[in-house]
């Protein structure tokens, strides 16, 4: 019972952070300023902190450094989202003002999507302890794909999700304000704000793929899984504002990214193989830490010089979900 009132508890906790952020901070259309996101995502950050001392005091040394970890390798890899993110909003050039709508509802979709996944992940982890080895060798596959494919552009012009949509549904032809749908002549036509939001939904699909098996390797306990999961995803709308200007200073993030999954990945197989910490948490989450911030640092210097337009063509080269590579399409598909 009192594992319920947990659950209940922190979930009311989070859709009183929904209302606030939407019906109060976020009322209305208006461009969110990298100053106001900047607080925003320090203050989300701060109450992730918070909760982390929660989990210290009342759960226990292991599970806080198992949801320290978790959020750090969860709000790391959310990185990734904000890259594809910059990608689609500049390719269909969607209004600073209607973005934070688009990225709202996207992640409140995320959060439910997210939820049933670690569910369903937990309990067949518990069932079938085999599965382990296919999730450490699923995200070693994955970060080593990512480190091959860091340099191709996305053809988003093509993007199969896009093409599948225009060509099945009526679409209008320019943004009608912040509407998803409108009625025009006596037809409900879909806008394109709409076939972003689709696109941005199933980039979190895709995503969560990969991160969600990544924080099963810091601990199979489906609370921490979750809650170090909704903490990252929460504060990811106000990340996004915040670095969107200068994600193209980054680049070599992706690389560091890359290599976490390897990690935890390798952190999985071996510490199942041999049924013991191999790589304890404490490891994981130093190594988390400085391939981050290694990646970041060395981002910054490596472009301080770079001109702008040449360090945001970099930043391009990433993939969408449903995108051929530009350079590939002819020889398949190059995403993931």
């Amino acid at each position: 019972m009192d594992t319920v009132w947990l659950w209940v508890g922190f979930n009311v906790f989070v859709l009183c952070l929904l209302a606030l952020d939407l019906g109060v901070l976020h009322k209305g259309d208006k461009q969110i300023t990298v100053r106001h996101a900047l607080l925003l995502s320090l203050g989300y950050v701060v109450l992730a902190f918070i909760f982390a001392g929660g989990i210290f005091a009342f759960m226990g040394e292991t599970s806080g450094y198992q949801f320290l970890t978790g959020y750090l390798i969860e709000k790391s890899l959310s990185v990734d989202n904000i890259f594809v993110f910059v990608l689609i909003f500049t390719h269909f050039a969607v209004p600073p003002q209607y973005q934070y709508r688009v990225l709202f509802w996207g992640i409140l979709g995320a959060l439910v999507l997210r939820a049933t996944l670690i569910l369903v992940g937990a309990a067949v982890i518990d069932a079938f302890h085999w599965v382990i080895y296919v999730f450490g060798a699923f995200l070693i596959f994955t970060g080593i794909k990512m480190l091959i494919t860091v340099g191709e552009e996305p053809d988003i012009e093509n993007n199969r999700i896009v093409t599948f949509m225009r060509r099945r549904f009526r679409v209008t032809e320019t943004f009608v304000g912040s509407k998803f749908f409108v009625v025009q002549n006596g037809v409900r036509y879909m806008t394109p704000l709409f076939v972003v939001l689709i696109l941005v939904e199933i980039t979190d699909v895709v995503f969560a793929l990969d991160s969600i098996p990544a924080i099963f390797a810091i601990t199979t306990d489906p609370f921490i899984v979750y809650t170090s999961n909704v903490f990252a995803i929460l504060g990811l709308r106000a990340l996004y504002f915040a670095l969107a200007g200068v994600i193209h200073r980054f680049h070599y993030l992706k690389y560091g990214l890359s290599l976490v999954l390897v990690v935890v990945g390798a952190k999985m197989v071996l510490n199942a193989w041999f049924g013991t910490k191999v790589i304890p948490t404490e490891v994981a989450l130093l190594i988390t830490a400085l391939l981050v911030g290694g990646s970041m640092l060395f981002s910054m210097w490596k472009t301080r010089g770079m001109p702008a337009e040449e360090a945001a063509d970099s930043a391009g080269k990433w993939w969408v979900p449903g995108s051929p590579g530009k350079k590939g399409r002819e020889g398949g598909d190059t995403k993931k």
